[in-house]
């Protein structure tokens, strides 16, 4: 079977497909991934990736909502909606329908294995006849965005996807239509200190922030280092933007494969991205979660609603809330509950028969 994986030219979007695009690979199956941006530079593994977003400048989808100062206004602080990540996303696969098509034309895949935002793929699919499959890639609720986008393509509806994967855990979001698919955190590669590899002798704090730009406040590591003198905790900060007055408690790493350093800490501090989400959840420990653009918002209301970590933004993170983080035993409970419950669920190499079966 001849697989065609599609992902928006996004490092977020591409990296939660690859596990079941790996699968399939071990199985036999021929697979190929069309992606771009940042998603070139990732660490994709055995997979051939085609750059179908060479000619999609990055910053030119974003400049249609910066021309709307209400709407990115909205948009800077995950309250833009449908409207604003619609107008953004219908012009990334506008420019990337074209590449992806020539590809399938070229390649003809049995299979179209996609991202709910990626339109560009089912149209593809279509035109060649062949099953599409739409493959979760965050937390939020992508029907309506989905629809959104669809419209203003000029698309009155797609075929409905022939199976529809889901990697967010249901006691999170609710129960959705399709077959859920556990987590695998896909974190690329980069060297783990020996130090990081191994739980230290207190409490573990890790804070992360953002691969883009994701406007004022988005970044906690300022936040969480004014306040880590007064928390008996080892706080490691990940890509700090600068290194100068540091606390004594405070250690700095480059990049590195969070799926790898989640399970020594206790807990973590982010900006909210899908991916680090779902690997803290995977890791079972507590997250504190600062709301931001697109669905960063919707995530840290999500696992606040969940009762595995805390929503806050930059400007109210204290050490009292550091020390709650740490030491809230509800929280480090229903952390686990999530664990337990992705990891129960069928994981790529077991719904690889599914999609062969499609075809």
């Amino acid at each position: 079977m001849r697989v065609l994986i599609v992902a928006l030219p996004l490092v977020g979007h591409t990296l939660p497909m690859l596990p079941l695009a790996v699968a399939l690979r071990a199985a036999g199956h021929d697979v190929q991934l069309a992606t771009g941006g940042d998603a070139l530079v990732a660490d994709t593994g055995p997979l051939t990736v085609h750059d179908v977003g060479a000619d999609l400048p990055p910053t030119s989808a974003w400049r249609l909502v910066l021309g709307n100062p209400v709407l990115s206004a909205k948009v800077a602080t995950g309250r833009g909606g449908a409207a604003g990540a619609a107008l953004v996303l219908q012009s990334i696969n506008a420019g990337i329908v074209a590449p992806v098509r020539a590809l399938a034309a070229q390649w003809r895949p049995d299979l179209v294995v996609h991202d709910p935002m990626a339109i560009a793929a089912p149209i593809v699919a279509a035109e060649l006849g062949v099953p599409a499959v739409l493959h979760g890639n965050a937390l939020m609720d992508v029907e309506e965005l989905r629809s959104a986008v669809i419209e203003r393509h000029g698309l009155g509806a797609l075929p409905p996807a022939a199976l529809a994967l889901d990697i967010a855990p249901p006691s999170v979001v609710g129960p959705r239509p399709g077959l859920s698919l556990r987590t695998v955190p896909w974190s690329g590669q980069g060297a783990v200190p020996e130090w990081l590899a191994r739980p230290a002798d207190r409490p573990r704090i890790v804070v992360s922030r953002s691969t883009i730009n994701g406007g004022p406040g988005a970044d906690p590591i300022p936040a969480v280092v004014r306040a880590a003198a007064a928390v008996d905790a080892e706080i490691v900060l990940v890509r700090p933007a600068s290194e100068a007055k540091l606390p004594g408690n405070v250690r700095t790493v480059g990049w590195v494969p969070l799926d790898q350093v989640l399970p020594h800490c206790t807990a973590v501090v982010h900006h909210g991205g899908a991916g680090t989400v779902l690997g803290a959840l995977v890791a079972g420990i507590p997250q504190l979660v600062v709301p931001g653009i697109g669905d960063r918002r919707i995530n840290a209301d999500l696992i606040a609603r969940r009762g595995a970590g805390l929503a806050a933004p930059s400007r109210s993170i204290t050490a009292e809330v550091l020390r709650r983080l740490i030491a809230d035993d509800e929280l480090a409970a229903a952390a686990r509950e999530v664990q337990q419950e992705i990891a129960a669920l069928p994981g790529p190499a077991e719904v690889v028969p599914e999609l062969a079966r499609l075809t």
